[in-house]
């Protein structure tokens, strides 16, 4: 009766058991990351009999979660790549609304500044026509701080929002450190603590939701993670940190850094997937290659407008006056430097914009090893030329500073590229002290009006052409054009070099005279020293158009001579003093809009290309745009990747309703029949009994 009775009793143990896991699961149905349970049973050792061996009953082995490591691995995974994705996507949805908005962007704005010059030049005189380009004029460079502004906000943004996580991540760091430590004592004692492994994987679940993260498991049930490129986040119970401070290179830009007791790494360019991988990612590939592309377009529109200012006379005929500010003012070019916070001199630097054709949208990194100086272009890794001015000055001596340094870029070809700015260190650094350059960087919110008169606007070309009344020929000369064929032009002109008796033109200009007999024109004026070019006369074709130059070295001047001069006929190139109506400087200034003045290439092997400002700010919103795109899909893919994980794992270890009531019902019955057996054995007990 005993065996009987304790068969019945294990029974009962048994399925009281299974019963309360089964409850167990139901009651967590809806908590985050529990794995389902149920029991594992085995028969007992039988007891041997005369007649054979009898069994003795059952007993529980095990309550086992319903769990795969490939599963949860993966659905982790599959988090982190879904967190750096929404989080990439958030941000660039907002910059591709900011530059490709109507009332956002820069084109309109430029457009409706070219437009009011085109006005103006169709009437130079006209000092309403004037106002309007100064006012489209302000409003474009307020619009260009706008747009910077946005994106700083931005940047500031991410700053606080890598705090933020890299508290969540430590939060959730610390939790599993103490998780790790809980169910290695309990694994000591020989079972699996199943509800401290479930919210340990969950907060692991939670973790790669800010931060990729590899898992390794060790032979006492804990895990050690590790971010990055192998740093240690958890080991054991032994928790490292992330923490997110003012970059060493520029403090605008946080960065994430390792720490480990008293050591420290930088690591942001490691860490990938999640929340915080997804924001690092959004600021190098996107944010960063806005700002610079946006202040190099900045850079350029103030640099040409005011040079072709420069190349011209206003309505007082006076030199023409800059539109806007000087991008080169000391202290904006200080801000464009920035030593790192580990350096060990107190070397300072101003970086000076020497031509703004020929800059990249990329940032720069110095570096000083003691004896020599490199430079290496960040936005391609390229390996970046470093010569000082002069070339014979000693880097290492310290009364050789201040000190120009200079930068070129050898292309495949062999040539050498200007990177269009040098710059001024202010005294010797020392060895490994490095220096972050960002040439346009700030080109956007440094742009600003400064002209406010709008009679100082240089709309008429310094040079007039006039044929003399009395010419008995047809011949017809064309307004002179000052050009750069044969070097720089001058900005701002001199009108000392140009007018009066020591100037270009001379007291009355130069007068051409042409002789039929050799179709020759000769010039003569106080103008044309030995060293105007040509010497001699010039050669022309009477009946057609002739393109003639002349130089003196430092001003060019490209005109035309067309139809049939007669012998004798003169005409006069001059100083244009009275040009109130003359609109030849207005309309280069017009022509800029279309010229390729943005990002040149000024190889001698190949034909100097580049991108006008329309294109220019063209190609980075389809840029912007292009990624936005992709990031969108990638986000569709991502969501459909990870509601796959999730359906995978949670169709193992989810809790299933049905599945559990089913099981209530079953072990139910195991325990009323258990409870039957009991009943039986006391019944023959009792028989038993009462027989003696």
């Amino acid at each position: 009766m005993a065996d009987l009775l304790n068969i019945g009793l294990s029974g009962l143990a048994a399925n009281k058991t299974s019963l309360a896991v089964t409850g167990h699961n139901i009651s967590n149905v809806n908590t985050p990351g529990f794995s389902r349970q149920d029991t594992v049973q085995a028969t007992r050792i039988p007891q041997f009999s005369g007649a054979g061996y009898i069994g003795s009953g059952t007993t529980l082995t095990d309550v086992r979660r319903s769990y795969s490591e490939f599963l949860t691995a993966q659905l982790r995974s599959s988090t982190a790549l879904s967190g750096d994705v929404e989080a990439y996507k958030s941000q660039i949805d907002q910059l591709d609304a900011l530059l490709a908005g109507s009332t956002t962007g820069i084109t309109p704005t430029l457009q409706k500044f070219f437009s009011s010059l085109q006005t103006a030049a169709e009437d130079p005189a006209n000092i309403p026509a004037r106002q309007l380009v100064l006012s489209e004029a302000e409003g474009l460079a307020r619009r260009f701080n706008t747009v910077y502004d946005r994106l700083a906000d931005q940047n500031e943004f991410i700053n606080k929002q890598m705090v933020a996580v890299t508290d969540q991540i430590n939060r959730l760091a610390s939790g599993i450190g103490q998780l790790n430590e809980a169910i290695a004592v309990a694994a000591a004692n020989g079972n699996a603590p199943n509800d401290l492994l479930d919210a340990r994987e969950e907060s692991i679940r939670q973790l790669s939701e800010y931060i990729g993260v590899t898992v390794v498991s060790q032979d006492d049930n804990t895990f050690n993670l590790f971010v990055g490129s192998g740093q240690p986040l958890v080991v054991g119970s032994q928790v490292n940190r992330l923490e997110a401070v003012p970059g060493t290179s520029d403090p605008t830009r946080f960065e994430v850094q390792f720490v480990s007791g008293n050591s420290r790494q930088n690591v942001t360019t490691q860490l990938v997937g999640g929340e915080l991988g997804g924001l690092i990612r959004y600021r190098g590939e996107a944010l960063d290659a806005t700002l610079n592309s946006l202040g190099r377009l900045a850079l350029a529109l103030n640099s040409e407008v005011n040079e072709q200012l420069g190349q011209g006379l206003d309505l007082k005929g006076q030199v023409g006056t800059a539109l806007f500010g000087d991008f080169n003012d000391p202290q904006l070019a200080d801000l464009r430097v920035r030593p790192y916070a580990d350096n060990i001199s107190n070397a300072d630097a101003a970086l000076t914009i020497t031509d703004t054709r020929l800059l990249t949208a990329s940032d720069y990194r110095l570096e000083f090893n003691g004896t020599s100086y490199s430079a290496r272009r960040l936005s391609d890794g390229a390996s970046i030329g470093v010569t000082t001015s002069p070339l014979a000055t000693d880097p290492t001596l310290p009364g050789s500073y201040p000190l120009t340094l200079n930068f070129t870029y050898t292309d495949a070809q062999g040539d050498l590229i200007d990177q269009g700015f040098n710059i001024t260190l202010d005294s010797l650094p020392a060895a490994g002290d490095r220096f972050m350059l960002e040439p346009t960087r700030r080109g956007a919110t440094d742009i600003e009006t400064v002209l406010d008169q709008p009679d100082q606007l240089a709309f008429a070309a310094p040079a007039k052409a006039e044929a003399t009344l009395n010419n008995r020929g047809t011949g017809v000369i064309g307004q002179p054009g000052l050009t750069n064929a044969l070097g720089p032009i001058p900005s701002p002109i001199s009108i000392a070099a140009l007018d009066g008796a020591a100037g270009f033109f001379g007291s009355n200009g130069l007068t051409l005279t042409f002789d039929a007999t050799t179709n020759q024109l000769s010039i003569a004026g106080s103008g044309s020293g030995a060293d105007f070019v040509p010497a001699g006369p010039i050669t022309i074709v009477p009946g057609q158009q002739n393109t003639l130059r002349v130089s003196d070295g430092t001003y060019t001047f490209d005109f035309t001579l067309s139809g049939v001069p007669q012998n004798g006929d003169t005409f006069t190139l001059d100083f244009n003093q009275n040009g109130v109506s003359d609109n030849r400087n207005a309309l280069k200034l017009v022509d800029l809009q279309s010229a390729q003045i943005v990002g040149v290439d000024p190889s001698v092997s190949t034909i100097p290309t580049g991108t006008s400002l329309t294109d220019g700010y063209g190609d980075l919103v389809e840029r912007v745009g292009t990624l936005t795109a992709q990031t969108r899909l990638d986000s569709e893919a991502t969501g459909a990747i990870l509601k796959q994980a999730t359906d995978n794992r949670d169709s193992l270890s989810a809790v299933n309703l049905d599945e559990e009531a089913a099981n209530l019902i079953k072990f139910e019955q195991y325990y009323q029949a258990s409870a039957q057996i009991i009943q039986v054995a006391r019944s023959l007990f009792d028989t038993l009994i009462n027989t003696f």
